[in-house]
Formats: C-alpha cells, structure tokens, sequence
C-alpha cells in the first residue's frame, strides 16, 4: 500500500471513530471566572443508548466507601469521606457524573472512548486499586483543593475493572476544579497517569486533552469581534452581518469541533458579577451543545432500562464553587433547579441516599394566556 492510500485510510479510520464516538456520548464541559473572582462550572451529560435515569446522591462525611473487586476479586481502594458531597450519578449506582464538596471543589467524568487505556493492575497493590467509575466519588469526598488532588492521584492504581452497566471499563477521564479557579484534567492513555492544567476550563472527549490544545492552534483567527472591512483594488469588502469574528469555527457535535466551540464561547461570554448571574450565563452558553436524540434499537437497552425520549442531552448541571450550589434541568423539565449544599443538614444521613432528578417526568407548562 503507498504512503498515500495508508494515509487516506488512516483518515478515514478517525473520522470513522471520531463520528462514532461522538454519537454515543458527547459531553461539553466549560468554566467561566466571574468579575468578583467567584468560579462557575458546567457540564451537559449526553448518552443516547437509554436513559440513565440519574439522580441527586447524598454522602456525609465519615461514610465507608469500597470500590469494586479487582481483576482477580481482591477488595479494592476502600476509603472513608472526609467531607460532605452531593452529585449526580447513574442507573441507581453510585456511579457520578458530577460531584461537589463542602469545600467547593468538584469534579466531572466525560466519556474518552478509544484513548482511555488505565494502569496495569498489579495483584501487590491491591489495596490501592480503584475502578474508572469510582474516581470521582474519591476525589469529591477526599480533598478540598486541585493541588491536594494532583498529589493524591499519584498513590493509588486506576485500573481497568468491568462496569457492570456498559459491559467494559469506563473508557473515562475527569475534570477537578476548585474555587480558586484552578482546573486540571486527568487522563489515562497508553497505560499512564496524565494530569494536565487545566487554565481555560474545558473539556469534551476523545482524543486526549494535549490534542485538543494543539487543535486550538488552528482556529488562532477566532475573536468576539468582527473583522475590519479591507480593500482589495478598487473594491471594499467587509462582513455581510455581525458574528464575522467566528468565521470559520466548526458547526458538528464532534468532540474535536465541541471543544473549539467551548472555548471560543467561553473565553468571548459577557462579563458576569458572580454567582447567579454567571449561572446564567452558563446555561445561555451550553444551549449551544444540546444534541438530538438517535435511534437505538432496543436490544441495547438494559433490563429494565428505558429509551431515552427527549433529548441525547439527558441533564445539563452548573456549580457555583463559591457558595457551593449545584444547579441541574433535564431532558424532561428545562426548569432550572438548584441544591445549597449548606442547606443540608448531613447529620441526618443514613448511609448513601439519593433522590431522582425529576419527581414528574411528563413534561409541564405554565399556561399564561390572559384571561380578561
């Protein structure tokens, strides 16, 4: 085969993967930093297969958490919560998508099919051996800072262990914040812990986050305002209607082409004063990432599962690290709902528990017509 037709088949093999991948799960995740320094995040969580039907989990400080067997059906990392936490997670398990603290750190797990390849599990370690879908519950519950997590993450095994819900290890990565504002992202590829630094809050799927922040350096043209009219000869040209500083910023649900989004929308959003207002501009931007629902046959379904019916994008939640609010709408109610952690009184936990998302899943109107 010549050099050529390898290369053209290797590009065709990426977009092949790349759309495949895009149309399973294709979470967005952005940040924004507000005039008083307060830090927002945000996330939408889209899986098309079925419903997750996730949840709001609950777990006081002092709770016993152990993560799955290992390969070889030793008991894994098992910890106690320092600290109280509310999240989202899946299909009843504690399995979550999105996680705060007390303290006003949080972290957040996007898919990252086809790059995701965790540390070789070795039987001596045991002990410090923890499923994919178990990091952030460890992460949420053990520390108050990103640089306690950079630390932290380089004493303990992230190896592959089935999830009994997608049939394989989660192929996964994460994203911790914290209210200073710092971010870092944490991947394993090639068998290795990678964390990077996370400056601009962003982050989708695969490929690895390094590629995507190379990718940026395509799109270098991208501004908030428009380009200048210029003269070529005899003739002006200038912008036919405003938004010409985004020319040329990609349209599909890619991730490749998600991040870029993300960032351009991003780092151009309005100037925000914190708090409820930097919510708001959240959600006003990840309107922009809410996909279609597709078709999935049911035998992908899980017993008991139900197909998804609105929308691939299943929740969209935002957190306010500050005041240490996680806000969440949902595929079946876009009503904006919110949960003050300080509100909670976590003393009265017993155990895990968690509360649906969505206590009416039929869609509801507020019917104002006037009425003289």
């Amino acid at each position: 085969m010549s050099k050529n037709k390898k290369l053209a088949a290797f590009v065709m093999c990426f977009a092949v993967c790349m759309f495949s991948f895009s149309n399973a799960y294709a979470c967005t995740f952005i940040s924004l930093k507000a005039s008083n320094g307060s830090t927002v995040v945000g996330r939408t969580l889209e899986w098309y297969e079925y419903d997750l039907d996730p949840s709001l989990l609950m777990i006081a400080s002092g709770e016993k958490i152990q993560s799955p067997k290992t390969p070889d059906n030793k008991n894994g990392l098992s910890w106690t919560t320092k600290y109280n936490i509310i999240g989202i997670n899946f299909c009843g398990e504690p399995l979550l998508g999105d996680a705060i603290n007390t303290e006003g750190l949080s972290v957040s797990l996007l898919y990252l099919p086809g790059f995701a390849e965790y540390q070789k599990y070795d039987p001596a370690k045991a002990s410090k051996t923890i499923s994919p879908s178990y990091v952030p519950l460890w992460i949420a519950s053990q520390f108050k800072t990103v640089e306690e997590v950079k630390v932290a993450i380089k004493t303990i095994r992230v190896c592959s262990i089935l999830e009994p819900i997608l049939g394989i290890a989660a192929p996964v990565h994460f994203i911790v914040n914290d209210k200073s504002g710092k971010h870092i992202v944490i991947e394993y590829t090639k068998g290795k812990l990678h964390v990077f630094d996370a400056p601009l809050g962003v982050m989708t799927n695969s490929p690895s986050y390094d590629w995507h922040l190379t990718n940026l350096c395509n799109y270098v043209n991208i501004r908030a305002v428009n380009w200048p009219e210029i003269k070529l000869d005899s003739i002006n040209l200038g912008p036919v209607g405003t938004g010409s500083g985004m020319l040329g910023i990609p349209g599909d649900f890619t991730p490749p082409s998600r991040f870029i989004r993300a960032v351009a929308f991003s780092q151009t959003a309005r100037k925000t004063t914190g708090g409820e207002d930097t919510v708001h501009e959240i959600f006003r931007i990840l309107d922009n990432f809410n996909v279609p629902i597709l078709f999935v046959s049911s035998k992908d379904i899980p017993k008991g599962g139900k197909r998804v019916k609105y929308s691939g994008t299943q929740y969209t939640s935002c957190v306010d690290l500050d005041n240490c609010i996680l806000y969440y709408h949902t595929q079946y109610n876009r009503t904006v709902r919110k949960i003050l952690l300080k509100n909670i009184d976590f003393s009265k936990l017993k155990g895990i528990q968690s509360v649906p998302l969505d206590k009416n899943k039929d869609n509801t109107y507020l019917d104002v017509t006037p009425r003289f």
